[in-house]
Formats: C-alpha cells, structure tokens, sequence
C-alpha cells in the first residue's frame, strides 16, 4: 500500500503552484489593463467601394513675382556741409542732402538708410529714410560728431528697401578736421 501522505502531496501541490503564480500581481485599483481599441464592423449590406482612375497631375501655374514698382534714389544736392568743410574736432554737423524718389514706389516707414564706407562719425549705422512718394523731393539728415583727430574724413550711406536690397545713387559727406584751437589765457 502505499503511502498516503504522498498522494495529498501530489494533489495539493498544483493548488499550492497555482495559488503561487498570483502572488505578486496587484489585485483591484491598480491593476493594469489592456487596452483593446474599438473595431468597426461591416454593415450588413454596404457596398465595397471600387477603385478609380487617378486622374493626372496638374502643375499648378507658379505665381510671378514681378515688382510692382521700382525703387531709385536720385542724389541732388548738399543743403548743408559742402565736401571739404573744415570742421573743429568733436563738433557736433548738421548734415542734409537733397534728393529725389526718382522711382515709382513709395518710401514709407520700411525704408531704411545704410552706412555702407568710410566713418560712421558717431551716427548709428541704421536708420530710416524719410518717407518720400514717387517723383518727389526729400530732405534726409543726419547728425555727426567729428573725431577727435585731425584728418580728412567721408561718410557714405545708402538707401535699401523693406528687403534689404540697396537702390539708387549712394550720399556721402567729406570733411577736413582740425585740432581744436587753444584759447589763451589772460
């Protein structure tokens, strides 16, 4: 006969291997769960679409990009500081020239004025360009500052539209700077 502590041992063993394999996964709230997402079913009766003929690509037409107007400065005349003025070192010039919108778009607030050679003599070396319509005449300004050295200097600026581009005559101003004079003393 055989021993009967071994046949509850045979049985009870898978029980106590099953009851072994849950022990160690979360039961309830935080327990995962897969997620299937939903499928779409046939519906009883819908027609299968049937394939078609693709029809031929159409370039579409590019767009041209033409200007509209274009852009011209026309340089005209010094209004102040004629080249070759001689100047005190560190004095403050008035520079203004003269000139003409002699193209036919527009300046507006867009417009700038670019220094482009020789010393920018204290200005920034951007600023806008006094507005101006086609075929007008303009006055542009800038205030100067003279070095502190003796010397022959020029400034020379030019006109650019709202993309950078520069257009038309450039303007310069020329100077001649000399020491400042002593005063004597009484």
């Amino acid at each position: 006969m055989r021993c009967p502590v071994r046949r509850v041992f045979w049985l009870f063993l898978p029980l106590f291997l099953l009851a072994g394999c849950t022990l160690g996964q979360p039961s309830g709230a935080g327990a995962e769960t897969a997620f299937v997402p939903p499928v779409a079913s046939p519906i009883a009766g819908a027609k299968t679409p049937q394939p078609t003929s693709t029809p031929a690509a159409v370039r579409a037409p590019q767009p041209t990009t033409a200007p509209t107007c274009t852009n011209n400065l026309a340089f005209v005349a010094d209004e102040t500081i004629p080249d070759g003025t001689v100047v005190q070192a560190g004095q403050t010039i008035d520079k203004r020239w003269r000139v003409r919108n002699a193209g036919t778009c527009n300046w507006d607030g867009r417009y700038r004025l670019r220094h482009i050679a020789g010393q920018a003599l204290g200005a920034p070396e951007e600023m806008a360009l006094f507005p101006a319509r086609a075929g007008t005449e303009a006055t542009i300004r800038i205030l100067f500052t003279a070095p502190p050295k003796a010397g022959q200097y020029f400034s020379t600026w030019q006109a650019v539209d709202p993309q950078g581009r520069p257009f038309g005559d450039p303007i310069y101003m020329q100077i001649v700077v000399t020491e400042p004079k002593a005063t004597p003393t009484p």
